[in-house]
């Protein structure tokens, strides 16, 4: 097999020449420009997508960026197609990606479960909208966390981040394609129609500001033996890739227990027992906090205007913001249900980050859902607060 394309450095040293171009400047940029900017920043060369609102400016504009970085721009029939194409690039070489919404990224949950299953690094974008089904197509909703955790079916454990800002939707989505390659793993950008149209300042760093994961490389911080090494098409080797149970050496068994038991459970740890590695948070006014809005994506804007307004007034309030929504921080946030009296979860949804942090705490847990496909307000979210 012989890659397409122009010799790889003098790709390389093209698309580095564009990138350069683009460093230091400043844009008034939509969220969803910036999500496809952090990905060509993060050495993206191949995007598979199927356009479906709100996602599609993700797919517009790698359309128009990617030949400028030697990268190729492939729009399929549908997302499964999609999903499809983006795992066999990645074995293929390439660091890829897809961005969809929520009938699209119920289509992609199979082959989500194969990229697990085969360990091989992906970026999944997911700009939510209001389902079920078709639901609301252009409105912006959050109720996809829980198909993020469980849509793909089997024992698995997952990687999702969630921005807040058209900024953190460049820079997370390089700690996305960071985390893909280092944990061999389908990383989910769980973003939302909201953030995904937002229209806010953007900066493009230097690259030498930007440290990427290499493929197949290792981190010295993570538990060792549970990350194996790669391999990819195209480099004199004999592969063989199943999604079916295998041994080490990637050959399918599907009727030994030991085999299932074994590959299943280092599939599992490798996240679960680096999650001190993957969980970010962000935590504001926590050390006097006798109440703490627990938010996430969009909600976590008008969150952080209603914790301030209550706090004005004398209430004490924390604020705690998830950035990494799966692995779920438990472990702190129960460490936060020991100090507080009650906790509030706004979200655009009927209570799913709620019923996750009711698992870890024993104090009162407030729900605070909204749906439609309208955010919240800081005077909702406040009424919340002031009225226990």
């Amino acid at each position: 097999m012989h890659a397409c394309g122009p010799p790889k450095d003098k790709a390389t040293d093209r698309a580095r020449q564009y990138l350069s171009k683009l460093s230091g400047q400043m844009r008034f940029a939509l969220g969803d420009e910036a999500v496809a900017y952090g990905a060509l920043f993060a050495g993206c060369k191949f995007f598979g997508g199927y356009p479906i609102t709100p996602a599609s400016e993700v797919a517009e504009t790698m359309a128009r960026e990617l030949p400028h970085v030697e990268g190729y721009y492939v729009q399929f029939e549908d997302e499964i197609g999609s999903i499809a194409a983006v795992i066999g690039a990645a074995r293929a070489g390439a660091k890829t990606m897809t961005a969809t919404s929520g009938p699209g990224f119920s289509l992609m949950q199979e082959n989500i479960g194969y990229a697990i299953m085969t360990e091989t690094p992906c970026v999944v974008v997911d700009v939510q909208r209001s389902g079920p089904s078709t639901g609301q197509a252009t409105k912006p909703a959050q109720g996809d966390v829980m198909a993020a955790r469980w849509g793909t079916h089997g024992d698995h454990e997952m990687i999702a981040l969630a921005p807040n800002s058209v900024q953190e939707c460049f820079d997370l989505m390089i700690e996305c394609f960071n985390l893909s390659e280092r944990y061999r793993h389908p990383v989910i950008f769980l973003t939302d129609g909201e953030i995904g149209h937002l229209r806010e300042k953007l900066l493009l760093p230097d690259l030498e500001d930007i440290r990427l994961f290499p493929r197949g490389g290792f981190d010295p911080a993570d538990e060792p033996g549970l990350i194996k090494p790669m391999q990819e098409f195209g480099n004199g080797e004999s592969i063989h890739i199943t999604g079916s149970t295998h041994k080490e050496d990637g050959m399918r068994d599907v009727v030994s227990q030991d085999v299932h038991e074994r590959l299943i459970t280092r599939l599992y740890d490798k996240i679960d027992r680096n999650r001190q590695n993957i969980v970010r948070y962000e935590e504001r006014f926590m050390e006097d906090a006798e109440a703490v809005v627990v938010c996430f994506g969009v909600a976590s804007r008008p969150a952080l205007g209603a914790v301030l307004r209550a706090r004005h007034a004398g209430l004490k309030v924390g604020y705690f913001r998830l950035i990494t929504i799966w692995p779920f921080c438990g472990e702190r946030l129960a460490d936060v249900g020991r100090q507080v009296r009650r906790i509030l979860v706004p979200e655009m949804n009927l209570g799913q980050i709620a019923r996750e942090v009711e698992r870890f705490v024993s104090v009162p847990v407030v729900r605070v859902p909204k749906i439609g496909g309208v955010p919240h307000s800081v005077e909702e979210i406040h009424r919340a607060i002031v009225n226990p």
